[in-house]
């Protein structure tokens, strides 16, 4: 039950890559947003980026670049960002990263992970306007 639990995201994010139009090996991107759980500290989250998340990721084949950006503040208007993190991934081949990492132990461990963390992220592919 835990492992279908924690594949629900990707397999939303699944779900969206199969029907957006993407081209066989055509590099994608995908932003992830959110903020912490209650309880969960930004140092305790940071750390564990920086130990696990990053190296991890990172030592994929099918994952060519990804980083995680701390929200700081708005440019401009008053408040808060919305979210405190985003997340940065290039992707060469979406239809293999789903189809091989994304059922696999190692993402789907970070994800059981990153799931205690984050509340309510976004998995969003999204694409450059050229």
């Amino acid at each position: 039950m835990k492992r279908i639990l924690l594949a629900l995201p990707l397999m939303i994010l699944a779900g969206a890559c199969a029907s957006a139009p993407v081209a066989k090996h055509k590099p994608v991107n995908l932003m992830i947003l959110y903020t912490l759980k209650a309880g969960v500290t930004p140092a305790d989250f940071e750390a564990w980026v920086k130990s696990t998340d990053y190296p991890t990721m990172r030592g994929l084949e099918r994952v060519a670049d990804f980083r995680t950006h701390r929200s700081e503040r708005l440019l401009m208007g008053e408040g808060k960002p919305t979210v405190q993190y985003i997340e940065t991934f290039s992707i060469p081949n979406l239809d293999a990263f789903v189809s091989k990492d994304m059922p696999g132990e190692t993402v789907q461990g970070i994800m059981g992970q990153f799931m205690g963390f984050a509340e309510a992220p976004q998995f969003i592919v999204v694409s450059e306007i050229k």
